[in-house]
């Protein structure tokens, strides 16, 4: 069985919205790899507060990290030190026997005023981990942070029942429920889940890599006073080991992005 763990960057509100892109990512691992996963991310926060004095009871939240919000700014962190610790930390993953699915809204490409952000998101992230497990008979589970975890239910039971997927061939459907998640989506505190939090930062960097590629606005002001868009493209080179690169052939780091153009 796989366990798979979600988080997201960005807003999921539409037509109403305060951001342009919403970015679902999901981290998911054979059970069997879970505890091995976990003392490195373990062993690596120690090493984290020896090294650059970065609390081990902190939450990583890469958003506020980077833009040194708080509860960061108290310690201090030079851009460089910014940096640095962000570089160990997409070593860190990319070294876990996991895999990354990163899903994309792309507000601008939405049509409809009744488009749900989160519940397409949901259900095309769900889509690629079935599609990558189901060839050798694996279920998964899904755990999340608290709070979508009711919306996210009533997508994994809808697609469990009925789940319509457009032809690559034509303009036609057909059907392929989901069969291979077991239970509800399940809460969890993102603070107490490295998982989870693993999902934030590649949430995070995805969104900035794709806000470029889209030609929108830049990186925020804060952020671009010591980082680039060349840079965000290297975190993502570093992760790039562990993403699901076949989740989007036509993405180089295998980036779901609708609606399509």
């Amino acid at each position: 069985m796989y366990l798979a763990y979600y988080d997201e960057s960005g807003d999921d509100g539409w037509p109403k919205t305060s951001t342009d892109v919403f970015v679902l990512s999901a981290v998911y691992m054979h059970h069997l790899d879970w505890k091995e996963n976990h003392q490195k991310m373990h062993a690596f926060r120690k090493q984290l507060w020896q090294s650059h004095r970065f609390p081990f009871s902190f939450e990583f939240h890469t958003r506020e990290f980077l833009l040194d919000k708080d509860p960061y700014r108290n310690l201090n962190y030079s851009p460089g030190d910014r940096r640095e610790i962000l570089e160990l930390t997409c070593d860190m993953i990319a070294s876990l026997n996991c895999r990354i699915i990163n899903v994309v809204i792309n507000k601008a490409s939405i049509s409809r005023q009744d488009y749900d952000v989160l519940d397409n998101a949901f259900t095309y992230s769900i889509q690629r981990i079935e599609n990558d497990l189901s060839a050798q008979g694996n279920r998964f589970l899904i755990i999340s942070d608290e709070g979508r975890v009711g919306k996210m239910r009533k997508t994994a039971r809808r697609i469990q029942r009925f789940n319509p997927i457009q032809s690559k061939y034509g303009h036609g459907y057909y059907r392929k429920e989901i069969e291979h998640l077991i239970e509800d989506p399940l809460p969890k505190k993102s603070d107490q889940s490295y998982f989870i939090q693993i999902a934030d930062t590649a949430a995070y960097l995805v969104g900035l890599h794709i806000r470029n590629e889209l030609g929108r606005s830049g990186l925020p002001n804060r952020l671009a006073k010591y980082m680039s868009s060349a840079d965000i493209r290297g975190y993502l080179e570093r992760l790039k080991p562990s993403l699901n690169l076949n989740a989007s052939r036509h993405h180089e780091f295998g980036v779901v992005c609708y609606p399509k153009p």
